[in-house]
């Protein structure tokens, strides 16, 4: 053999293991290729209905939110006539029994006096000095004492 059919042979065997090598490599990769289809079409038939059931709640979500907000602007407008209300309510009424009330506790108070003084204490004991036989009133009293 010479020199130049060992090299033939060579570069035949060296293209034998490159065209092996290769072709395991397309056989690994047509496998991956199935796989990623057949996982492709699983996640579609299950992505497709949760897609319509997500589509579905987020109806359902924003039809009660529309709900929400229109009880929430009847509350508003409620609040703002109550508060309307009593506003009128305290104005009118609110003055006239206030005086109603102060004047009906003076009256009370004022029936109901046995001579206690402000703070609810009975009178001090009217003492009277005797002078020489005559009794001297309060008023005098005082400025002899001074």
């Amino acid at each position: 053999m010479t020199g130049g059919e060992v090299a033939g042979i060579l570069v035949a065997v060296f293209w034998a293991i490159l065209v092996s090598f290769l072709a395991v490599v397309l056989v690994r990769l047509a496998q991956t290729l199935r796989a990623t289809t057949r996982l492709m079409a699983e996640v579609t038939e299950q992505a497709v209905p949760l897609l319509a059931d997500a589509s579905a709640t987020v109806r359902s979500a924003q039809t009660q939110l529309d709900r929400v907000e229109a009880i929430a602007s009847d509350v508003q407008e409620v609040t703002s006539n109550a508060s309307a209300l009593s506003t009128t309510v305290a104005s009118t009424f609110g003055g006239p029994l206030v005086k109603v009330a102060a004047f009906g506790y003076g009256v009370r108070r004022a029936m109901s006096r046995d001579g206690r003084d402000r703070a609810g204490a009975p009178p001090a004991q009217s003492r009277r000095t005797i002078v020489v036989g005559r009794t001297v009133p309060a008023a005098r009293r005082r400025k002899q004492k001074d």
